[in-house]
């Protein structure tokens, strides 16, 4: 699995490991069972805190993409479409670009029902 970051990017590096994890879900390069790399092999790898990559896989987890077990590490578990992986990957761009933009949470969820009831 390849995770690229970019520490000029105003996304954390956290996210960008999730956002990499989810693009290779989608992709169908990463499937259900597959262990992700470590995070110290990780962290070792793109020369950061095995913390941050701790936190992505964090992300992953809370998101129900993989399951994190000591000694057992990293499992991808997602049962879902591997579009669901991008969906969530814009969705959390959509409330970053809506945090800079200054919008209000109800805004933004208003927004959001309103283009989606409209979608074809």
């Amino acid at each position: 699995m390849l995770v690229e970051i970019d520490h000029s990017s105003p996304v954390s590096l956290a996210e960008q490991i999730a956002a990499a994890v989810r693009r290779a879900l989608a992709e169908g390069t990463l499937h259900r069972g597959e262990r992700l790399p470590s995070a110290r092999s990780l962290a070792r790898t793109l020369n950061i805190n095995v913390h941050t990559v701790l936190r992505g896989y964090q992300i992953l987890k809370e998101e129900h993409l993989i399951d994190l077990r000591p000694g057992r590490g990293a499992v991808v578990m997602s049962t879902s479409s591997p579009t669901q992986a991008l969906v969530v990957d814009a969705c959390r761009h959509f409330a970053h670009l809506a945090r800079q933009a200054g919008l209000t949470e109800p805004d933004v969820l208003e927004m959001a029902r309103t283009l989606f009831r409209t979608a074809t």
